[in-house]
């Protein structure tokens, strides 16, 4: 199943690793050095529209090769979407 991250843009929640929040996570120094440094080596990919503040940030191994996504969607609301596809999974 894909999870929705905003802007049109999903991604396999299989793939994803972890869901972090952008204003808690970057007050810390290595978070920020991550990001920093993941868009700097072009593993970054935004899903944020121009006039959007980015909310989250999610972290996703592709076929091995990782990718830090940033969403104007919040945690809450990106956590929600991923238990509901992994509910509509163990139903099925």
């Amino acid at each position: 199943m894909y999870l929705h991250i905003g802007d049109d843009s999903c991604i396999r929640d299989s793939d994803v690793i972890g869901i972090f929040d952008l204003e808690v996570t970057t007050t810390m120094k290595t978070t920020g050095d991550f990001l920093h440094i993941s868009q700097e080596e072009g593993f970054t990919v935004s899903a944020v529209n121009r006039g959007e503040m980015p909310k989250s940030f999610i972290l996703a191994d592709t076929q091995g090769v990782s990718r830090v996504y940033i969403s104007p969607v919040s945690t809450a609301t990106l956590c929600k979407r991923f238990e509901a596809n992994k509910r509509k999974r163990i139903l099925r």
